[in-house]
């Protein structure tokens, strides 16, 4: 487990950035991102973004669930806030996703942890208005 202390957003995406280079070889990373609403999930997503060398400005893809993101190694951003039950993940086809080449980022994934698990773990905890705490579990088969 690594922990880290950002003081602002382009600190969170270094961060980002530093986590995701080990994973870069991988054909399918998929990263569980935790915190309460504004901790700074979708900033880390574009530091990710960043990283794979994607130019596209990131969104948070709360209201469409999914937002793909094309590049060498294809960045797939999910947000699971909305979702209310399981089935409604297999609807949207979620579980598609997992056969493909790419970095897989959920938000709200708490929400599919008996389904799926993560590469990584990321939990980002408000400390003050501009402080975050990254908390990053790595998980090796």
């Amino acid at each position: 487990m690594e922990k880290y202390i950002t003081k602002n957003d382009e600190e969170t995406k270094q961060v980002a950035g530093k986590i995701i280079e080990k994973y870069l070889d991988k054909k399918t990373t998929v990263i569980f991102l935790s915190g309460e609403l504004g901790a700074g999930k979708t900033v880390f997503v574009k530091g990710l973004a960043r990283k794979l060398g994607i130019q596209k400005q990131v969104e948070s893809p709360t209201f469409i669930f999914v937002r793909e993101y094309p590049s060498e190694i294809p960045l797939y951003h999910f947000d699971l806030y909305r979702i209310n039950n399981t089935d409604e993940l297999d609807e949207l086809g979620f579980f598609d996703y997992f056969g493909k080449n790419g970095i897989i980022a959920i938000e709200w994934a708490e929400k599919a942890e008996d389904l799926i698990k993560p590469d990584i773990k990321v939990q980002i905890k408000k400390v003050s208005k501009n402080e975050r705490e990254i908390v990053v579990e790595e998980y090796t088969e």
